[in-house]
């Protein structure tokens, strides 16, 4: 097949793994595979060497921004329909919200044979005014007439999609979103040599993040909840993996609570070496209040390390509260520090809820996986719902 991907942004995130990992597989299946994408910038990472390994062809579209720009996104759908006449595809995936609306219409309006959309996480959410929350739906309901299927990479994205007037149940399919579990799997004994270098002691107890420092990450709620007992006990860290826009702000807001002494801040670190960070944490926290499927929280489970969730989208179909994670309401600062104190002070029943997340996470994130299923969904097609 002549197979087109399209994502806003080449970033360090899950949405674009995932995506260069099906282009990395559907290459090696035989497939003439095409990767489009957005300018990279900014403090949150690039991906644009990954990609360069994954065998796809790759063109940036000047045009595909992630922010609303009536004029840019004519222009970026002029551009992806510009592109499918040359490629002339069987198939054009899109990712994202922004490659995800023009991507869509551009090849509905071309005829492409298969269009597919996978929802990494949905762009309308409870913390957006009115107005920005409605133009989202409406370009979600008008997309998904546009498209044959409808990727979900957590059942609470067809739920909530669904629940808005979003297509309909037949052009739904969940799977989950796949990774190189390898790396998470094949522990080493790389604990103690990470907190040499990251400036922790062997014996302090480490609750990390893995995620950008942006708005909705949660970061000031650990901020806010874990205060009290940062302070009055020092072996308690924090660790927090990733860069982005909130940086300066987040450190300043530390540094007001006295707090800036018990926080590591690695900035931007290689996807290679999340797998030896998460080992050197004692609990992984994912205070997201908007996602649709936390990879950090299988990676963290696949690397025996237990985790905290809110309870938020499709955290709780990994995190699944009292199994292998615990999970907090979401926004509620004072619960998610409870919960964060009950896993570090219960050893015993964390590693065990670790155990078992391991076992669950083998079997269902592995990227072969994801890559079988969307082959036959490729393969299925279906007239686009009018």
């Amino acid at each position: 097949m002549r197979i087109l991907h399209l994502i806003t942004r080449l970033i360090l995130g899950g949405a674009q793994e995932n995506t260069l990992l099906s282009c990395a597989g559907q290459v090696e299946h035989g497939h003439d595979v095409t990767l489009a994408y957005g300018p990279i910038y900014g403090p949150e990472g690039s991906l644009h060497e990954t990609a360069q390994t994954t065998g796809a062809h790759l063109v940036e579209l000047p045009d595909m921004i992630r922010a609303v720009h009536p004029w840019r996104d004519l222009k970026c759908y002029r551009q992806c329909k510009q592109l499918i006449r040359e490629l002339k595809p069987d198939v054009v995936h899109t990712h994202t919200a922004k490659a995800g609306i023009v991507g869509r219409a551009a090849a509905h309006a071309m005829r492409v044979p298969r269009i597919v959309h996978t929802i990494h996480g949905l762009p309308f959410h409870a913390h957006q005014s009115k107005i920005i929350h409605a133009i989202y739906v409406a370009a979600e309901r008008y997309c998904a007439r546009r498209c044959h299927r409808i990727v979900s990479v957590a059942d609470s994205m067809t739920e909530q999609a669904l629940a808005a007037g979003i297509g309909h149940p037949d052009q739904f399919q969940t799977v989950y979103s796949g990774m190189d579990v390898e790396p998470y799997l094949s522990a080493r004994d790389d604990r103690g040599a990470t907190r040499d270098e990251l400036g922790l002691a062997h014996d302090d107890r480490v609750i990390g993040t893995v995620a950008r420092l942006a708005e909705l990450k949660g970061h000031d709620d650990l901020l806010d909840g874990l205060a009290p007992r940062l302070k009055r006990d020092p072996p308690l860290k924090l660790l927090w993996v990733g860069d982005g826009w909130w940086r300066e702000r987040l450190t300043r807001r530390a540094r007001e609570l006295g707090l800036l002494d018990r926080i590591v801040m690695t900035g931007l670190v290689p996807p290679a070496d999340v797998p030896r960070m998460m080992r050197a944490m004692d609990l992984l926290v994912h205070p997201s209040y908007h996602e649709g499927l936390p990879r950090t929280l299988p990676q963290a489970l696949l690397s025996g390390v237990p985790v905290v969730a809110y309870d938020t989208d499709g955290s709780g179909e990994v995190c699944r509260d009292g199994q292998t994670g615990k999970l907090a309401p979401t926004g509620d600062a004072r619960a998610l520090a409870d919960t964060v104190e009950w896993m570090i002070d219960h050893p015993d029943e964390r590693r065990a809820m670790a155990r078992r997340g391991r076992d669950f996470c083998a079997a269902r994130f592995d990227h072969r996986q994801m890559i079988r299923q969307l082959q036959t969904i490729y393969e299925a097609g279906a007239p686009a719902a009018s």
